[in-house]
């Protein structure tokens, strides 16, 4: 039967498919290659558009009709004239709700207290953005997990994939994040077509490095990717137990929908209005929500507003901003739990101590971000004490990336056995302030 159908002219075949609905399309397109190619026909799946999406729902004048029928008629003699897959890709979108304009203006209310889009987790659901993992092996041979468990926090999201079937650490040649969405197709036995877009990758050169352990437990070593990437081995060997994301929601929704398979969404550069009156324009003015958390619970949440830093203050091409002081104890603020980052896979779980991850928005004056950062970051004893007030452990976290860096330091109470933030200072490139604000500090 198959050789049979093979025989018939692709025009015979293509009238055929043309009966078939959109999910029998997408089934018998991966029969063979004939099958796939002739399942692609743009002319079909415009058909298929028009049949679900282009009639009218309301009655007009018989001259509007035949000028809307004209329309039609010019349009599907332009089908040939669009890229390839463009028709199929419409229909698809149009089944899984995908229409920008309506999550771009869901996108447009501001939360006044992280300064993001207070709708991004509501859009994310909505639409049914779920993120892919993939490991490429030396050899070629490609393996893609799906997540396995999502956590929304206030300005960011966790993702931890946990399954079985890791290939070993020390034989990955590349690795890819990717946001997806599914169209609810019937495809029996068939993974439901979509779109993928690449939110980062990292390849052999970036894998091979040897990468810090900020992390471990009697079970695993929890190894850091920048950037946000945590991969959990098993000790003693090099098999992968779990891998935990952690996404900023900063235009999370674009990056997740707007990119392709092989290239991350790019969006504009914001930059702040010109101002040639006042003299420290880009040093103060600025807003800071930080939260502590690890994958399942939030460890310490924060706002600071009406950060500073005089012109006389700037150092080492940095301007400092200080949310916390350390001289200032109506400042120190307790945390509601430990620094821990729980985790868990098919048959295990534990717990590794002293790591967690950080989730940062830094606002300009204008109440725009400035600065975001979703990553793990790891605490270890200070070197000294850092404040005589208190006569607990101390401790200190840190995090450096080419857009700034933060400290924080810290304290273990004796009794109760708490920890205190004591000292929370951002340290941002002048040559950022420069080129968001247009100055030559």
């Amino acid at each position: 039967m198959n050789d049979f159908c093979l025989r018939l002219p692709s025009e015979i075949l293509v009238k055929i498919l043309a009966y078939l609905d959109a999910s029998s399309l997408f089934c018998i397109s991966h029969v063979n290659k004939v099958f796939h190619q002739l399942a692609n026909d743009d002319t079909i799946w415009h058909k298929l558009y028009l049949a679900e999406f282009g009639k009218g729902k309301k009655w007009r004048p018989k001259g509007a009709v035949a000028s809307a029928q004209l329309k039609l008629g010019t349009a599907a003699a332009k089908v040939q004239e669009r890229a390839a897959g463009h028709w199929k890709r419409q229909y698809l979108k149009a089944m899984a709700g995908y229409n920008v304009d309506k999550w771009k203006r869901d996108l447009r209310a501001i939360s006044p207290y992280t300064g993001l889009p207070s709708q991004t987790e509501s859009v994310l659901r909505n639409l049914g953005v779920s993120w892919e993992l993939t490991l490429s092996a030396g050899c070629g041979q490609e393996a893609v997990f799906e997540q396995t468990k999502v956590h929304f926090f206030q300005s960011a999201l966790t993702v931890r994939w946990s399954q079985s079937g890791w290939q070993p650490y020390d034989h990955m040649a590349s690795l890819q994040l990717h946001g997806v969405v599914r169209v609810a197709l019937k495809c029996p036995s068939l993974q439901r077509p979509g779109w993928r877009s690449l939110l980062g990758k990292f390849d052999a050169e970036t894998l091979s490095k040897r990468s810090p352990v900020i992390g471990h437990d009697m079970l695993v070593k929890v190894m850091l990717l920048q950037p946000g990437l945590v991969v959990g081995i098993w000790r003693g060997t090099a098999s992968i137990a779990f891998v935990i994301a952690c996404f900023h929601f900063h235009r999370l929704v674009e990056r997740s929908l707007l990119g392709t398979s092989i290239c991350p969404y790019s969006g504009p550069v914001d930059k702040a209005p010109f101002d040639d009156i006042d003299p420290e324009y880009g040093l103060h003015g600025y807003s800071l929500h930080i939260v502590l958390h690890n994958t399942v619970a939030e460890i310490m949440s924060g706002h600071f507003s009406q950060l500073f830093c005089r012109k006389a203050q700037i150092q080492n091409g940095h301007i400092e901003l200080v949310a916390i002081s350390r001289t200032n104890l109506s400042q120190h603020t307790p945390l509601s739990g430990s620094i821990t980052l729980p985790w868990k896979c098919e048959a295990l779980d534990g717990t590794v101590e002293n790591c967690c991850l950080m989730s940062l928005t830094l606002l300009d004056e204008a109440q725009h971000p400035f600065w975001c950062v979703s990553s793990p970051v790891s605490m270890a004893t200070a070197k000294k004490p850092m404040s005589y007030d208190y006569d607990g452990e101390h401790l200190a976290m840190r995090y450096l990336d080419p857009d700034g860096r933060v400290a924080m330091e810290l304290v273990r109470m004796e009794q109760p056995r708490q920890l205190f933030l004591i000292d929370l200072t951002l340290h941002v490139p002048l040559q950022k302030v420069n080129r968001h604000f247009g100055r030559s500090y």
